[in-house]
Formats: structure tokens, sequence, C-alpha cells
């Protein structure tokens, strides 16, 4: 474990602890507002593809995966206006980015770090390219370069170039300013709805090798 590593476990601690009683908070609203199953938990791809299970708060329905194919979404891992399967406590979870919280725990278990390309789910993962897979030569994060710079407002393309710049600059420095920037634009407006052709080309590709 190196250095900087160590200084996010502890970071993640540390945040843990504070943010206790928001969590508490988040946790007994999606209790009560949309009954069991307050955590979300996905196979993610971690530090050079090893899947974990990473971890969030719970912002959708729970019959999500059915309801996905009743409203005949092209895009596995998007979204559609006015999305019936995000919940209402969900939604503003989305916009604040409180459901990330739980993922500190990933960070205190040495899977993730507090910054570093988003973690991507399998499917996705099993049809990179070797220039998309340059994201995986380090751990992911909780935000990252991408995030900072447009987020859910750019499409894939653009997201693994952003990551693929992270990688080759990455530093304590940069992280700081990262991790400074994430909380100056925590509190954001719902983004438009962004349909992105690469994960409908990706979930069919897949499809087709499976």
């Amino acid at each position: 474990m190196t250095l900087w590593d160590g200084l996010n476990r502890l970071a993640a601690a540390a945040a843990l602890i504070l943010l206790s009683p928001v969590i508490l908070v988040v946790a007994a609203w999606i209790r009560i507002a949309d009954g069991p199953g307050i955590l979300f938990v996905q196979d993610r791809a971690g530090l050079g593809g090893v899947p974990f299970k990473m971890l969030k708060f719970r912002t959708m329905v729970h019959n999500s995966v059915a309801l996905s194919a009743q409203l005949g979404i092209s895009d596995p891992f998007g979204l559609v206006e006015n999305d019936p399967r995000i919940t209402r406590c969900g939604r503003f979870l989305r916009r604040t980015s409180l459901d990330e919280l739980p993922q500190l725990v990933n960070v205190l278990r040495g899977q993730m770090r507090l910054v570093g390309p988003r973690p991507d789910v399998l499917p996705q993962v099993a049809n990179y390219s070797a220039e998309d897979a340059r994201r995986l030569e380090v751990k992911p994060g909780i935000t990252g370069w991408a995030q900072v710079n447009g987020r859910d407002d750019i499409d894939w393309p653009q997201r693994f170039a952003l990551d693929r710049w992270y990688v080759d600059h990455r530093s304590p420095a940069l992280d700081l300013r990262i991790l400074w920037r994430t909380v100056a634009t925590l509190r954001r407006e719902e983004a438009p709805v962004h349909v992105d052709e690469l994960n409908i080309q990706r979930a069919q590709d897949f499809g087709r090798a499976a």
C-alpha cells in the first residue's frame, strides 16, 4: 500500500465519522420513503479490471430492471426524461451526489480512492478497446477528472479521453484540485437526459459475444 493509498483510507475513515449523521438521515429517509433495501450493490471493475462490490445509496425502485424493459430503453445504463425508475428521494440524492457516500467504505477497503476514473460496469468493460482500458491502470474514484469536466453532460468517448489524461498526469496535487472542484459543484441542477450511442452499441456487441 502506497502512502497516498494510506492517506486516502485515513481521509475516508474521517469522512465516515464526520458525515455519519448525514449518512444515518439518508438511510432512514430511503427506508421510510421506499421500504427496505437502503444500499445498491453492484459489481464494478476496479484496478486492472478486477471486479469489486461498489456501494451506493439506492436511488431507483426495486423493479428498475423490469421497468427498463417495459420503457424500451435502448441505453442499458442510461436514463430517460422524468425517469419513473428514480425514486423521489433518489432524485435529490443523485443531484447532490449524496448517493455516493457509501463508497467511502470502498475507499476504506482499498478498492477505490477518493479520486480516479469512475468504476464502470462489467458488461461495458468487457468491450473496452485497448485505449479505453487505460482507465483501469489506476484505482477508480468517487470523483474524477471527467466528473469535474462535464460529468453526465459529456459522452463516453470524451470521458475516456479525460480519464486517460488523468492517468498520464495524476498526482496528489491534481487529486486535491479535483476534490476542491467536486465540493464546489456538489449542488447542481439535474442534468438533461443524454443518450450515449456507445453504451447501446456495446450492449449489442456484448449480447452477440455471450
